[in-house]
């Protein structure tokens, strides 16, 4: 696909990306067997194993985890009230925010380890990273940030989140939907939505202006981007999933390069592909 040529140009010291409809890929670009930092890529998988632990019975969406009045669900759609990072306070009450949260995926993850009575590590492994022959992708630390692992590996990923097998489409389809509705919020190192829509774990675009995505994919794309230059999103509608990992901190370059080479990978495919 020619559209991945454009990481070449880009100004970080080593990029790969790559393409997929849900025949499998479809182009790539770079190291497909280096491994990368994910970042908060992260926090995808942490939220399918946590969709898996809900089928499972281990746990329920809507039992009490956080901050008092907090669910399971408000910790997955960043609407608990916890904050950004550390040990302080919620900063609002729970349903009334959109308040991007490390935290919060740490509390989730330290339940599902609990109701499991394994790490979470072990439980992550186990539920999506084994059955999806993940095989050198790893947690090093927090679930919201810390998988490392290689292009190949993420685009396995990427490919259950286009068909999937580990959980009901039903339940995909939930964790794809806006959760609490209306909730305005800050995208970090983007700027303030209102709404900053999220579903359980994704972030969806829906109706956002200048996203990192860019502005050819469809209101149903969902994803997330991570600060060590890295993002995944999958566009349901031409069934288009584009992968890529960096070993360069997200900033104005990202906001940049993102969204052209999204653009540019949509119209490439758009030639070629059925339905897209």
């Amino acid at each position: 696909m020619d559209a991945l040529r454009q990481i070449d140009a880009w100004d970080v010291p080593s990029a790969a990306a790559a393409v997929l409809g849900r025949e499998g890929v479809v182009g790539s670009r770079g190291d497909r067997a280096r491994v990368y930092r994910l970042a908060s890529v992260t926090k995808l998988m942490t939220a399918l194993a946590c969709l898996v632990a809900a089928e499972e019975g281990v746990v329920d969406l809507d039992e009490a985890a956080g901050p008092p009045d907090s669910t399971l669900r408000h910790l997955l759609a960043h609407s608990s009230g916890l904050p950004f990072e550390g040990d302080g306070p919620p900063l609002a009450r729970p349903g009334t925010r959109r308040i991007y949260s490390n935290v919060g995926f740490e509390v989730l993850a330290d339940l599902v380890a609990e109701h499991a009575e394994m790490p979470f590590g072990e439980y992550l492994h186990a539920a999506v990273f084994e059955p999806l022959a993940m095989a050198r992708t790893e947690l090093r630390g927090s679930p919201a940030a810390e998988v490392h692992g290689p292009l190949d590996d993420l685009v396995r990923f990427s490919r259950e989140l286009l068909e999937p097998t580990l959980v009901s489409s039903e339940t995909l389809d939930e964790a794809t939907t806006v959760q609490f509705p209306g909730l305005a919020g800050i995208l970090p190192g983007i700027g303030r939505y209102d709404p900053l829509d999220w579903g359980l774990g994704f972030e969806l675009k829906d109706a956002k202006q200048g996203h990192w995505s860019g502005g050819l994919t469809s209101p149903q794309a969902f994803g997330h981007f991570g600060g060590s230059g890295t993002f995944l999103w999958v566009d349901p509608v031409p069934g288009i999933a584009c992968v890529c990992v960096a070993d360069r901190e997200f900033g104005p370059w990202a906001l940049e390069a993102w969204p052209r080479l999204s653009d540019a990978v949509l119209e490439e495919a758009a030639r070629f592909l059925p339905g897209a």
